[in-house]
């Protein structure tokens, strides 16, 4: 693999910083990255690259907005094998909801075939320590597994 695409799925912002901050630290190591705000599967390359989805659940544990495309067009795709991927989900433990969109979004991916590269990271607003921080320490484990690190 040698780049990551990072897709979105934010509603108010939170996820959408996450993955700008993770973007920033990959190009700090030299790994390509490209963001996806508005994702179209159409303009996602499939090959000699990594997905990684961060979204925040929205509401009664939908998808944000900008996403909701995007997964009805993984819902249409027959097969997406080759594919190999990783969720960033962000919530919060205050509703019985919690993270439900991105839990939702690993296994429609693996129900396509796509490849999990390892477990998600689900990050709770309420934490004591910023999102993107827990994300950002996260991050060299993640690239160890993925062979960038």
């Amino acid at each position: 693999m040698n780049s990551v695409n990072i897709i979105i799925g934010s509603q108010m912002g939170s996820a959408e910083y996450v993955a700008e901050q993770l973007a920033d630290e990959l190009i700090n190591r030299g790994i390509s990255s490209q963001l996806h705000e508005q994702p179209e599967l159409i303009n996602i390359p499939q090959k000699e690259t990594i997905w990684l989805l961060c979204t925040s659940t929205y509401g009664a544990g939908d998808y944000p907005e900008n996403l909701l495309t995007f997964i009805e067009e993984i819902k249409q795709e027959p097969d997406l094998k080759g594919i190999k991927y990783t969720v960033i989900g962000l919530g919060d433990t205050s509703y019985d909801t919690y993270n439900l969109a991105g839990r939702n979004l690993d296994k429609l991916l693996a129900s396509k075939g796509a490849e999990r590269i390892c477990e998600r990271l689900e990050l709770n607003i309420l934490d004591e320590a910023l999102p993107e921080d827990t994300a950002l320490a996260w991050l060299p484990s993640w690239l160890k597994k993925v062979d960038m690190g």
